[in-house]
């Protein structure tokens, strides 16, 4: 759809005209039996209209923001109006408007001082309007950003390239840590009983550097063909406890029904961030891993700076992110949890290095060991697949599998009483985490054909995160609100009656 471009009315009768025109299309489309749905998009484009030449008429009255001769700014200096009026683009959701203004300095070609009409209008930092930067990014974070500009030109009518919409999120992105770190925090008693964390990496496909070596057109054993860097997701919510038994888990894995399960309490406040490892304008390097645990660190302190709430650490067997939870977070009260999700896939391995696949002897392997773990019997289900291993002469790779599967266990023998734990009502489960690095990432930045920069794939999970965190009105109120008083800390001169109206 192309916006309907027609010669803007004079300011005394803007409005009449287009609302006649509106009724008389109407009444020609009824007289003429035109399909609804014709008539709807013939309704929108008048509309749009209706809004442009509104919008001149709301400009017309304000004029060139001519405040005199000279403007006394509040620190003492004097600066004199400029000869020539000063040009801006103005790209808002009822097209691009041409802002004529009176600029304030001390002579052209110097810095320009103060723009009244900027100041009274609180422009943004670029030539995009607030509400479509708004609009605009609610398609980017969903969307790719090919995709995000055809959608907004059938809609609006406006053409915007890949390359601005990439641009706005990395602006959009800026305000994002302090917003962060202003946001409130939930109110206590709408907090469940537990505090529960999670932290997970997830990769993403980097962009070539320039020099950077093309992968071959024939791949061998190890050649991939891009590059990844891993960002590292982490989710924290408080929830009420969940008893179950060891059977019930057991039952719900395998996909059994149960009759009337109680209802699984659901998560509050969940709020979920990822970041990559990065390299500052100073040349100094941060880890993505650090970054999160930090940022994880200050939730629990700011959610459960008492310790008095239970909290659980939930992880997949990953090292550095167990030893970053011992870095960051506080070992009061806390419980380290192996996900159970990361225990059933290395029982199916072992059970398929002694039956076939998809068999019954399989499944029957499985169900027994899982749910002797669940009982807290891990270390005799550990020693037990040890001491099969030996009886059926294991040899080979499935030796060495085997060797793996039991060295994963032990190692995280300590996360895996989950007797203790479902009898406390802990989750054991990282769907949370999971859910993250699927939707955060993956659902946005792993379709065909998508390359990222370290910057651009930041401001993507930066944004991202707040639009799935349910920040999103909140952050376009906050950054609007700061950019305001970076550009304009002299707006008070051309409020209230003295920024008389032009017409």
């Amino acid at each position: 759809m192309n916006m309907i471009q027609q010669p803007v009315p004079a300011p005394h009768d803007f409005l009449s005209p287009s609302l006649q025109q509106l009724q008389d299309l109407v009444r020609q489309a009824a007289q003429q039996g035109t399909p609804l749905h014709e008539t709807e998009l013939l309704i929108w484009q008048q509309i749009q209209l209706i809004g442009r030449h509104t919008m001149f008429q709301f400009l017309s009255l304000l004029g060139t923001g001519d405040l005199g001769p000279t403007v006394t700014l509040p620190n003492g200096q004097t600066c004199e109006r400029l000869p020539e009026l000063h040009s801006r683009r103005y790209l808002s959701i009822f097209g691009e408007f041409q802002l004529e203004r009176t600029v304030y300095g001390s002579r052209e070609g110097q810095k320009i001082e103060f723009v009244p009409l900027d100041n009274r209008l609180q422009l943004p930092a670029s030539v995009f309007s607030y509400v479509l930067q708004d609009w605009d990014q609610n398609f980017c974070v969903e969307m790719a950003y090919g995709t995000a500009s055809h959608t907004v030109a059938r809609i609006l009518g406006l053409k915007q390239s890949v390359d601005s919409l990439e641009q706005m999120t990395l602006q959009m992105a800026e305000p994002m840590t302090d917003f962060r770190e202003s946001r409130p925090q939930p109110e206590p008693n709408s907090e469940g009983a537990l505090l529960v964390s999670s932290a997970d990496g997830k990769g993403i496909v980097m962009r070539r550097q320039a020099g950077e070596v093309a992968p071959p057109a024939h791949r061998t054993k190890g050649d991939k063909a891009s590059q990844k860097r891993m960002a590292i997701v982490g989710a924290v919510y408080t929830v009420d406890p969940y008893e179950r038994t060891a059977e019930e888990v057991v039952a719900a894995l395998f996909g059994e029904h149960q009759d009337k399960p109680p209802r699984r309490p659901a998560p509050c406040h969940k709020r979920v961030w990822a970041s990559l490892s990065y390299e500052d304008e100073d040349g100094e390097n941060h880890s993505g891993i650090e970054e999160v645990y930090g940022w994880l660190q200050g939730e629990v302190l700011e959610r459960n700076g008492k310790g008095t709430k239970p909290m659980i650490h939930i992880g997949d067997g990953q090292e550095t992110l167990w030893e970053a939870r011992a870095a960051y977070l506080p070992d009061g009260n806390l419980t380290e949890i192996l996900d159970l999700l990361h225990v059933t896939p290395r029982l199916w391995q072992a059970a398929h290095l002694f039956s076939g696949e998809k068999s019954r002897e399989a499944e029957v392997f499985v169900r027994e060991r899982l749910l002797r773990i669940l009982q807290g019997q891990g270390e005799g289900v550990i020693r037990g697949l040890r001491e099969m291993g030996t009886k059926r002469g294991l040899k080979g790779q499935k030796k060495k599998k085997l060797k793996v599967i039991c060295g994963y266990l032990e190692k995280n023998r300590e996360r895996m009483r989950y007797d203790e734990y479902l009898e406390k009502g802990y989750p054991i489960a990282s769907g949370v985490i999971e859910g993250a690095c699927r939707h955060l990432v993956k659902d946005r930045m792993e379709r065909a054909g998508m390359h990222w920069t370290v910057r651009g794939a930041q401001a993507m999970l930066d944004v991202r995160s707040t639009c799935l965190n349910g920040d999103w009105e909140e952050y376009q109120a906050y950054r609007i609100e700061e950019e305001t008083k970076r550009l304009y800390p002299w707006r008070s001169l051309v409020e209230g009656p003295q920024f008389d109206l032009a017409v």
